[in-house]
């Protein structure tokens, strides 16, 4: 089986999860289920909004937001996710199991969960400078 993570680089990923008898085989099926589960992440000057963490069975990822110049500082299966998401600098720490289908979707969850600025005024409805300075 393969665990495969697809994106634009531009605030856009998804994963997917392919089986068969060759590795190619099931790379393949991987991309193509991926394309199916495209999700928007809100990405701000190459980095994230706020901090964030999140479960998924066994596996807990925490991701911070980082200053230019730092880098995706991040394992195997977490850097995958954040490198095509298009974020760039970023500090994340995965905690528990290090299984890699429950890390890439504890990384998705944790990137579902966050919200921009914008997002926030409008669901408060208020003005961004309302959101930033109370």
């Amino acid at each position: 089986s393969a665990i495969v993570v697809v994106g634009n680089e531009n605030g856009v990923v998804g994963y997917g999860l392919g089986k068969a008898s060759e590795v190619t085989s099931a790379i393949a099926k991987g991309v193509e289920d991926a394309k199916k589960n495209l999700v928007k992440i809100p990405v701000l000057k190459g980095t994230i909004p706020h901090k964030q963490e999140a479960r998924y069975s066994g596996s807990l990822v925490m991701i911070r937001p980082a200053a230019p110049g730092t880098g995706v500082i991040a394992g195997g299966a977490m850097r995958a996710v954040l490198e095509s998401v298009g974020i760039r600098n970023v500090l994340a720490k995965s905690k528990g199991s290090s299984n890699p289908h429950n890390l890439v979707k504890a990384t998705v969850a944790a990137l579902l969960e966050l919200r921009d600025a914008r997002s926030v005024a409008q669901v408060r409805g208020v003005s961004l400078d309302t959101v930033f300075n109370g």
